[in-house]
């Protein structure tokens, strides 16, 4: 196959180049331009996309023998992931933007680039694995039809798994990409195949944080983007506490950074509960208001068909609005069985217990409003609880190490309670 293998000029997508070498296919080496302001970029091991990585990932490049680019993406990248970033903010929900640039650079416009250049697949040193598998179906003539199905699964890495934030780039995308050190257990076991090959950046430091807010100051960030705006702390009764420079710096279950100077009554840390955008205010109030047993998601992306077809779901049916899994009650909404499964709402966050079902249109929360129209999906805990889940987030739901879904989480509902957290 020709790939085309994306060069961060870090040591994993260096040893991800290798092994696509290794296992014969055509490999052109390519370094995402993500900056416009690139010499700024890298502070120690915070951030990316500087001078010093694309030398780097030429480097590698001339090592391993292949041919080596520089494509600026920064126009994009800006006009998606750090757009969204601020919007996302700006509304009061908790984006994730790894998320957003495996959606939209790395497995949308890297990968549409390549496929218009005639390239097979991309290439990239994300920690998840691809499990392919035959399965044989009836096919419209009646007779035995054989298929591959490719699989997303969690890396045996569990410690750097990236399933969670792959999630998001869907079954077409997934038939295109290959994820060479899906197999490693360790990052350690990189680092030394890095250096059996040659490689330059075998013990570089790992790039960490928002790599588009390279200081880790991600609130001075937002107000310099969005600019300062007053507005007032309150408790769930509305007593004022303190102020803030914009409710956009805050996230759901923050507890550091509230600077209010006074403790609470029950001498309790205080986190905050609610951001209002609108009247730009910020609720805080005790841990245990932040405990939530019900998710609603929307923007959803699905990675298995046979699980959701098992729970009688009908992708005619997520188009048309119509569905015979709809409950009674429920009007109007379409829905898939409930299946078991786990979910994450964080990129290294633990897995909990779960059902989940797929859902078309308006899901009606507890007082009966419905969240805008879209499909998306339902998950209901059934363990364990979940703390400080934020609108905005990412919400993955696995079976096993398989990934089977995505979503945007649209609300979070506080356990055994009607409240909504977010919205």
């Amino acid at each position: 196959m020709r790939v085309l293998a994306a060069m961060s000029g870090g040591v994993d997508s260096a040893v991800a180049a290798a092994l696509a070498v290794e296992a014969g296919h055509e490999v052109v080496g390519v370094h995402m331009a993500l900056s416009r302001n690139r010499e700024q970029f890298r502070a120690g091991s915070r951030g990316c996309c500087s001078i010093e990585d694309a030398g780097d990932a030429r480097r590698a490049a001339d090592v391993l023998g292949i041919p080596y680019y520089v494509w600026d993406l920064s126009e994009r990248f800006e006009d998606t992931v750090v757009a969204d970033f601020l919007s996302e903010y700006e509304a009061g929900r908790t984006p994730n933007p790894c998320v957003r640039c495996n959606e939209h650079i790395k497995f949308e416009a890297l990968l549409d680039k390549a496929t218009a250049l005639g390239f097979d697949a991309v290439a990239t040193g994300h920690y998840a694995q691809v499990v392919t598998r035959e399965v044989t179906e009836t096919g419209p003539d009646g007779e035995p039809v054989t298929r591959t199905v490719r699989e997303l699964h969690r890396s045996p890495n569990e410690a750097k798994d990236q399933s969670y934030v792959l999630a998001v780039m869907g079954p077409e995308r997934l038939a295109r990409s290959i994820f060479p050190l899906g197999g490693f257990a360790s990052k350690d076991e990189v680092r030394e195949e890095a250096e059996r090959r040659g490689l330059s950046v075998s013990n570089k430091p790992d790039s960490y944080d928002i790599c588009f807010v390279s200081d880790g100051d991600t609130q001075g960030f937002l107000r310099s983007r969005l600019g300062a705006r007053t507005g007032e702390i309150v408790n769930t009764e509305g007593e004022v506490l303190g102020e803030h420079e914009g409710a956009y710096a805050f996230t759901v279950g923050q507890r550091k950074g509230l600077a209010l100077g006074r403790p609470a009554a029950d001498g309790k840390p205080r986190y905050v509960l609610e951001v209002e955008p609108v009247s730009n205010r910020v609720v805080v109030g005790p841990a245990e208001l932040l405990t939530v047993d019900r998710i609603v998601g929307d923007r959803s992306v699905w990675l298995a068909d046979d699980v959701l077809a098992a729970a009688g779901w009908d992708r005619a049916a997520s188009v048309s609005g119509t569905h015979d899994g709809a409950e009674p009650g429920e009007g109007t909404r379409a829905a898939s069985d409930w299946f078991e499964a786990t979910v994450q709402v964080r990129a290294h966050g633990a897995p909990v217990p779960a059902r989940a079902r797929a859902v078309v249109g308006p899901a009606a929360d507890a007082s009966g409003a419905a969240p805008a129209q879209g499909g998306g999906m339902e998950v209901e805990l059934t363990g364990e609880t979940l703390r400080g889940v934020a609108a905005g987030q990412s919400l993955v739901v696995y079976q096993g190490t398989r990934v089977v879904g995505q979503s945007t989480v649209q609300r979070a509902y506080r356990a055994a309670r009607a409240t909504s957290l977010a919205g």
